[in-house]
Protein backbone atom coordinates (compact mmCIF):
# COMPACT_ATOMS: atom_id res chain seq x y z
CA UNK A 1 0.00 0.00 0.00
CA UNK A 2 2.71 2.47 1.04
CA UNK A 3 5.83 2.33 -1.11
CA UNK A 4 9.33 3.40 -0.11
CA UNK A 5 12.44 3.62 -2.24
CA UNK A 6 15.92 4.73 -1.16
CA UNK A 7 17.76 6.80 -3.76
CA UNK A 8 21.00 7.73 -1.95
CA UNK A 9 22.92 6.73 1.17
CA UNK A 10 25.67 8.66 2.91
CA UNK A 11 29.02 6.83 2.82
CA UNK A 12 30.09 8.11 6.26
CA UNK A 13 26.89 7.72 8.30
CA UNK A 14 23.56 5.89 8.25
CA UNK A 15 21.76 8.82 6.61
CA UNK A 16 19.73 8.09 3.52
CA UNK A 17 17.23 9.88 1.31
CA UNK A 18 14.31 8.38 -0.50
CA UNK A 19 10.66 8.67 -1.35
CA UNK A 20 7.46 7.47 0.34
CA UNK A 21 4.49 7.16 -2.00
CA UNK A 22 0.90 7.42 -0.75
CA UNK A 23 -2.41 7.85 -2.51
CA UNK A 24 -2.29 11.57 -1.63
CA UNK A 25 1.16 12.07 -3.10
CA UNK A 26 4.85 11.49 -2.57
CA UNK A 27 6.99 12.44 0.44
CA UNK A 28 10.71 13.06 -0.01
CA UNK A 29 12.76 11.80 2.95
CA UNK A 30 14.22 12.73 5.33
CA UNK A 31 11.16 14.84 6.07
CA UNK A 32 9.79 17.01 8.87
CA UNK A 33 6.02 16.90 9.38
CA UNK A 34 4.31 19.99 10.86
CA UNK A 35 1.94 19.15 13.70
CA UNK A 36 -1.71 20.04 13.17
CA UNK A 37 -3.15 18.58 16.36
CA UNK A 38 -6.75 19.70 15.79
CA UNK A 39 -6.64 19.58 12.01
CA UNK A 40 -4.83 22.92 11.86
CA UNK A 41 -1.15 23.81 12.12
CA UNK A 42 -1.56 26.67 14.58
CA UNK A 43 -1.42 30.10 12.96
CA UNK A 44 -0.60 28.85 9.45
CA UNK A 45 -3.05 28.57 6.57
CA UNK A 46 -3.03 25.45 4.40
CA UNK A 47 -2.11 27.63 1.40
CA UNK A 48 1.02 28.87 3.20
CA UNK A 49 1.89 25.36 4.38
CA UNK A 50 1.86 24.29 0.77
CA UNK A 51 3.42 27.30 -0.96
CA UNK A 52 5.70 28.95 1.64
CA UNK A 53 6.60 26.13 4.02
CA UNK A 54 6.65 23.47 1.28
CA UNK A 55 5.21 20.92 3.71
CA UNK A 56 4.65 17.52 2.13
CA UNK A 57 2.70 15.90 4.97
CA UNK A 58 1.06 17.15 8.19
CA UNK A 59 -0.15 15.50 11.38
CA UNK A 60 -3.47 15.25 13.15
CA UNK A 61 -4.15 13.82 16.59
CA UNK A 62 -6.70 11.07 17.21
CA UNK A 63 -7.48 12.02 20.81
CA UNK A 64 -8.04 15.71 20.08
CA UNK A 65 -9.98 15.22 16.83
CA UNK A 66 -12.14 12.58 18.51
CA UNK A 67 -13.16 15.16 21.14
CA UNK A 68 -13.42 18.12 18.73
CA UNK A 69 -14.95 18.33 16.16
CA UNK A 70 -15.87 14.67 16.72
CA UNK A 71 -15.76 11.65 14.46
CA UNK A 72 -19.36 12.08 13.23
CA UNK A 73 -18.52 15.51 11.79
CA UNK A 74 -15.35 14.24 10.14
CA UNK A 75 -17.22 11.33 8.55
CA UNK A 76 -19.93 13.65 7.26
CA UNK A 77 -17.22 15.84 5.73
CA UNK A 78 -15.62 12.84 4.04
CA UNK A 79 -12.55 12.70 6.27
CA UNK A 80 -9.97 15.19 7.48
CA UNK A 81 -8.62 15.96 4.00
CA UNK A 82 -12.04 17.20 2.92
CA UNK A 83 -12.69 18.91 6.25
CA UNK A 84 -9.52 21.03 6.34
CA UNK A 85 -8.74 21.29 2.63
CA UNK A 86 -5.25 19.74 2.85
CA UNK A 87 -4.60 17.88 -0.42
CA UNK A 88 -1.45 16.03 0.59
CA UNK A 89 -0.68 13.13 2.94
CA UNK A 90 -1.77 13.20 6.60
CA UNK A 91 -0.50 11.12 9.51
CA UNK A 92 -2.46 10.62 12.74
CA UNK A 93 -1.08 9.83 16.18
CA UNK A 94 -3.23 7.10 17.74
CA UNK A 95 -3.69 8.89 21.07
CA UNK A 96 -1.04 6.83 22.84
CA UNK A 97 0.95 9.93 23.74
CA UNK A 98 -2.13 11.34 25.47
CA UNK A 99 -2.18 8.17 27.58
CA UNK A 100 1.23 9.35 28.74
CA UNK A 101 0.46 13.06 29.08
CA UNK A 102 -2.91 12.61 30.82
CA UNK A 103 -1.52 10.40 33.60
CA UNK A 104 -3.75 12.02 36.23
CA UNK A 105 -6.85 11.52 34.07
CA UNK A 106 -6.56 7.93 32.85
CA UNK A 107 -6.62 4.28 33.89
CA UNK A 108 -4.80 1.64 31.85
CA UNK A 109 -6.03 -1.95 31.62
CA UNK A 110 -5.41 -4.82 29.23
CA UNK A 111 -8.60 -3.94 27.35
CA UNK A 112 -7.55 -0.34 26.77
CA UNK A 113 -7.53 3.06 28.46
CA UNK A 114 -10.30 4.93 30.24
CA UNK A 115 -9.61 8.65 30.38
CA UNK A 116 -11.26 11.94 31.21
CA UNK A 117 -11.58 14.66 28.62
CA UNK A 118 -9.38 17.67 29.32
CA UNK A 119 -12.26 19.80 27.98
CA UNK A 120 -15.21 18.85 30.19
CA UNK A 121 -14.08 15.93 32.34
CA UNK A 122 -16.32 13.43 30.57
CA UNK A 123 -15.21 9.79 30.57
CA UNK A 124 -14.09 7.99 27.39
CA UNK A 125 -12.52 4.65 26.47
CA UNK A 126 -9.91 3.84 23.81
CA UNK A 127 -8.92 0.30 22.92
CA UNK A 128 -6.57 -0.70 20.10
CA UNK A 129 -9.60 -1.51 17.97
CA UNK A 130 -11.35 1.79 18.73
CA UNK A 131 -8.15 3.73 17.96
CA UNK A 132 -8.01 2.06 14.55
CA UNK A 133 -11.70 2.76 13.88
CA UNK A 134 -11.27 6.44 14.78
CA UNK A 135 -8.26 6.79 12.52
CA UNK A 136 -10.14 5.05 9.72
CA UNK A 137 -12.85 7.70 10.17
CA UNK A 138 -10.35 10.57 10.28
CA UNK A 139 -8.98 9.22 7.03
CA UNK A 140 -5.24 9.71 7.50
CA UNK A 141 -2.90 8.14 4.96
CA UNK A 142 -0.66 6.88 7.79
CA UNK A 143 -2.15 5.76 11.09
CA UNK A 144 -0.30 4.78 14.23
CA UNK A 145 -0.73 1.71 16.39
CA UNK A 146 -2.15 2.32 19.87
CA UNK A 147 0.67 2.18 22.41
CA UNK A 148 1.68 3.37 25.86
CA UNK A 149 4.43 5.96 26.01
CA UNK A 150 6.37 5.59 29.25
CA UNK A 151 7.64 8.62 31.21
CA UNK A 152 11.28 9.46 31.91
CA UNK A 153 12.71 8.38 34.23
CA UNK A 154 10.94 5.03 34.25
CA UNK A 155 11.93 2.01 36.32
CA UNK A 156 12.86 -1.13 34.44
CA UNK A 157 9.94 -3.24 35.62
CA UNK A 158 7.34 -0.70 34.50
CA UNK A 159 9.10 -0.12 31.17
CA UNK A 160 9.10 -3.87 30.48
CA UNK A 161 5.46 -4.35 31.46
CA UNK A 162 4.41 -1.35 29.38
CA UNK A 163 6.41 -2.51 26.36
CA UNK A 164 4.82 -5.95 26.50
CA UNK A 165 1.36 -4.37 26.70
CA UNK A 166 2.21 -2.21 23.67
CA UNK A 167 3.18 -5.36 21.76
CA UNK A 168 -0.09 -7.10 22.66
CA UNK A 169 -2.02 -3.98 21.66
CA UNK A 170 -0.09 -3.93 18.37
CA UNK A 171 -1.23 -7.46 17.59
CA UNK A 172 -4.83 -6.35 18.15
CA UNK A 173 -4.30 -3.20 16.06
CA UNK A 174 -2.95 -5.21 13.14
CA UNK A 175 -5.72 -7.80 13.33
CA UNK A 176 -8.43 -5.14 13.39
CA UNK A 177 -6.76 -2.99 10.71
CA UNK A 178 -6.44 -5.99 8.38
CA UNK A 179 -10.08 -6.96 8.91
CA UNK A 180 -11.46 -3.49 8.10
CA UNK A 181 -11.43 -1.26 5.03
CA UNK A 182 -10.66 2.43 4.42
CA UNK A 183 -13.77 4.61 4.31
CA UNK A 184 -12.95 7.15 1.61
CA UNK A 185 -11.59 5.25 -1.36
CA UNK A 186 -7.84 5.58 -0.74
CA UNK A 187 -5.42 3.32 1.06
CA UNK A 188 -4.07 3.68 4.59
CA UNK A 189 -0.91 2.28 6.20
CA UNK A 190 -0.42 1.22 9.83
CA UNK A 191 2.87 1.98 11.61
CA UNK A 192 3.89 -0.01 14.72
CA UNK A 193 5.82 1.80 17.47
CA UNK A 194 8.98 0.69 19.28
CA UNK A 195 8.96 1.31 23.05
CA UNK A 196 11.25 0.27 25.92
CA UNK A 197 12.26 3.55 27.57
CA UNK A 198 16.05 4.00 27.71
CA UNK A 199 16.90 0.35 28.38
CA UNK A 200 18.99 -1.20 25.62
CA UNK A 201 17.72 -4.74 26.06
CA UNK A 202 14.08 -3.62 26.01
CA UNK A 203 14.61 -1.44 22.95
CA UNK A 204 16.25 -4.38 21.17
CA UNK A 205 13.39 -6.71 22.09
CA UNK A 206 10.79 -4.16 21.02
CA UNK A 207 12.48 -3.33 17.70
CA UNK A 208 12.74 -7.00 16.82
CA UNK A 209 9.15 -7.64 17.87
CA UNK A 210 7.58 -4.87 15.82
CA UNK A 211 9.79 -5.55 12.78
CA UNK A 212 8.41 -9.10 12.80
CA UNK A 213 4.92 -7.76 12.08
CA UNK A 214 6.13 -6.80 8.60
CA UNK A 215 4.21 -3.54 8.24
CA UNK A 216 5.13 -0.95 5.58
CA UNK A 217 7.13 1.22 8.01
CA UNK A 218 8.11 1.43 11.67
CA UNK A 219 8.10 4.17 14.30
CA UNK A 220 10.23 4.85 17.37
CA UNK A 221 8.29 6.23 20.34
CA UNK A 222 8.94 7.01 23.98
CA UNK A 223 11.88 9.34 23.35
CA UNK A 224 12.19 13.13 23.67
CA UNK A 225 10.23 12.87 26.92
CA UNK A 226 12.90 14.40 29.16
CA UNK A 227 15.89 12.09 28.74
CA UNK A 228 19.33 13.57 27.91
CA UNK A 229 19.97 13.97 24.19
CA UNK A 230 22.85 11.49 24.38
CA UNK A 231 20.46 8.77 25.59
CA UNK A 232 17.97 9.60 22.87
CA UNK A 233 20.69 9.28 20.23
CA UNK A 234 21.95 6.02 21.73
CA UNK A 235 18.47 4.44 21.73
CA UNK A 236 17.71 5.76 18.24
CA UNK A 237 20.94 4.40 16.80
CA UNK A 238 20.37 1.03 18.46
CA UNK A 239 16.83 0.72 17.11
CA UNK A 240 17.71 1.94 13.60
CA UNK A 241 20.36 -0.79 13.47
CA UNK A 242 17.63 -3.40 14.01
CA UNK A 243 14.64 -2.08 12.03
CA UNK A 244 14.57 -3.11 8.35
CA UNK A 245 16.66 -0.83 6.16
CA UNK A 246 14.20 -1.05 3.27
CA UNK A 247 11.34 0.51 5.28
CA UNK A 248 10.86 4.09 6.54
CA UNK A 249 11.75 4.88 10.15
CA UNK A 250 9.75 7.54 11.98
CA UNK A 251 11.12 9.09 15.18
CA UNK A 252 8.10 10.51 16.99
CA UNK A 253 8.12 13.92 18.67
CA UNK A 254 11.71 14.93 17.82
CA UNK A 255 12.79 17.67 18.05
CA UNK A 256 15.22 20.61 17.82
CA UNK A 257 17.08 21.28 14.56
CA UNK A 258 20.20 19.76 16.10
CA UNK A 259 18.25 16.65 17.21
CA UNK A 260 16.90 16.19 13.71
CA UNK A 261 20.31 16.46 12.08
CA UNK A 262 21.89 13.97 14.48
CA UNK A 263 19.06 11.48 14.05
CA UNK A 264 19.11 11.75 10.26
CA UNK A 265 22.74 10.64 10.56
CA UNK A 266 21.52 7.61 12.57
CA UNK A 267 19.13 6.53 9.81
CA UNK A 268 15.79 8.21 10.66
CA UNK A 269 13.56 9.23 7.75
CA UNK A 270 10.56 11.02 9.34
CA UNK A 271 10.19 13.55 12.16
CA UNK A 272 7.48 15.61 13.81
CA UNK A 273 7.51 18.06 16.69
CA UNK A 274 5.48 20.96 18.08
CA UNK A 275 8.63 22.97 18.84
CA UNK A 276 8.80 25.14 15.70
CA UNK A 277 5.26 26.46 16.16
CA UNK A 278 5.09 26.37 19.96
CA UNK A 279 8.37 28.23 20.36
CA UNK A 280 7.42 30.61 17.56
CA UNK A 281 4.39 31.70 19.58
CA UNK A 282 6.82 32.68 22.34
CA UNK A 283 9.15 34.59 20.02
CA UNK A 284 11.88 31.96 19.55
CA UNK A 285 13.14 31.77 15.97
CA UNK A 286 15.36 29.11 14.41
CA UNK A 287 17.84 30.10 11.69
CA UNK A 288 20.86 28.56 9.97
CA UNK A 289 23.04 30.91 12.04
CA UNK A 290 21.46 30.17 15.40
CA UNK A 291 18.48 30.87 17.65
CA UNK A 292 16.90 34.32 18.05
CA UNK A 293 14.71 35.40 20.95
CA UNK A 294 12.94 38.18 19.13
CA UNK A 295 11.56 39.64 22.37
CA UNK A 296 15.03 40.65 23.53
CA UNK A 297 15.83 44.40 23.63
CA UNK A 298 18.82 43.92 21.30
CA UNK A 299 16.42 43.62 18.34
CA UNK A 300 14.46 46.80 19.17
CA UNK A 301 16.12 48.92 16.50
CA UNK A 302 17.47 46.18 14.24
CA UNK A 303 15.82 46.87 10.90
CA UNK A 304 17.51 44.04 9.04
CA UNK A 305 15.30 41.18 7.80
CA UNK A 306 14.34 38.45 10.26
CA UNK A 307 16.46 36.12 8.14
CA UNK A 308 17.96 37.72 5.03
CA UNK A 309 18.62 34.33 3.43
CA UNK A 310 15.55 32.73 4.98
CA UNK A 311 13.49 30.15 3.09
CA UNK A 312 10.17 32.04 3.23
CA UNK A 313 9.11 35.48 2.05
CA UNK A 314 8.03 36.64 5.52
CA UNK A 315 11.58 36.05 6.84
CA UNK A 316 13.03 38.30 4.15
CA UNK A 317 10.24 40.92 4.16
CA UNK A 318 9.74 41.78 7.84
CA UNK A 319 12.46 43.28 10.02
CA UNK A 320 13.51 42.01 13.43
CA UNK A 321 12.47 45.32 14.96
CA UNK A 322 9.00 45.07 13.47
CA UNK A 323 8.50 41.47 14.57
CA UNK A 324 9.66 42.39 18.10
CA UNK A 325 7.13 45.24 18.08
CA UNK A 326 4.35 42.81 17.08
CA UNK A 327 5.17 40.50 19.99
CA UNK A 328 5.39 43.28 22.55
CA UNK A 329 2.12 44.74 21.25
CA UNK A 330 0.51 41.27 21.37
CA UNK A 331 -0.48 41.56 17.73
CA UNK A 332 -1.63 38.23 16.26
CA UNK A 333 0.57 38.74 13.21
CA UNK A 334 3.70 38.22 15.34
CA UNK A 335 3.18 34.53 16.19
CA UNK A 336 1.89 33.91 12.66
CA UNK A 337 5.03 35.29 11.00
CA UNK A 338 7.27 33.50 13.51
CA UNK A 339 5.45 30.18 12.95
CA UNK A 340 5.72 30.52 9.19
CA UNK A 341 9.42 31.30 9.52
CA UNK A 342 10.20 28.36 11.84
CA UNK A 343 8.29 25.80 9.82
CA UNK A 344 9.92 27.02 6.61
CA UNK A 345 13.32 26.72 8.26
CA UNK A 346 12.65 23.14 9.42
CA UNK A 347 11.55 22.10 5.93
CA UNK A 348 14.56 23.91 4.44
CA UNK A 349 16.85 22.07 6.88
CA UNK A 350 15.65 18.57 5.93
CA UNK A 351 15.74 19.62 2.28
CA UNK A 352 19.39 20.61 2.67
CA UNK A 353 20.05 17.29 4.41
CA UNK A 354 18.62 15.48 1.39
CA UNK A 355 20.77 17.57 -0.94
CA UNK A 356 23.96 16.83 0.98
CA UNK A 357 23.18 13.11 1.23
CA UNK A 358 22.78 13.08 -2.54
CA UNK A 359 26.06 15.00 -2.93
CA UNK A 360 27.89 12.56 -0.63
CA UNK A 361 29.10 15.17 1.88
CA UNK A 362 26.30 14.98 4.44
CA UNK A 363 28.38 14.15 7.53
CA UNK A 364 30.75 17.12 7.25
CA UNK A 365 27.83 19.46 6.52
CA UNK A 366 25.83 18.02 9.44
CA UNK A 367 28.68 18.44 11.91
CA UNK A 368 29.06 22.13 11.05
CA UNK A 369 25.34 22.87 10.79
CA UNK A 370 24.55 21.17 14.13
CA UNK A 371 26.95 23.60 15.84
CA UNK A 372 25.44 26.60 14.06
CA UNK A 373 21.77 25.87 14.73
CA UNK A 374 22.20 25.53 18.51
CA UNK A 375 24.03 28.86 18.87
CA UNK A 376 22.14 31.64 20.69
CA UNK A 377 22.26 34.91 18.81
Amino acid sequence: MLQFSISHTDPQSSARCGRITTDHGAIETPIFMPVGTLGSVKGVQQRDLEEEVAAQIILGNTYHLYLRPGIEILQKAGGLHQFNGWRHPILTDSGGYQVYSLSHRRKIKEEGVTFQSHIDGSSHFFSPEIAIDIQRAIGADIIMAFDECTPYPCDYSYAKTSMELTHRWLERCCRHFDSTEPLYGYRQALFPIVQGSTYKDLRKISAEAIAAFGREANAIGGLSVGEPAEEMYEMTGLVCGILPKEKPRYLMGVGTPENILECIALGVDMFDCVLPTRNARHGLLYTANGIINIKNAKWKDDFSPIDEDGPCQASRFYSKAYLRHLFHSKELLGPQVASLHNLSFYLWLVGEARRHIQAGDFLNWKNEMAKDVRRRL
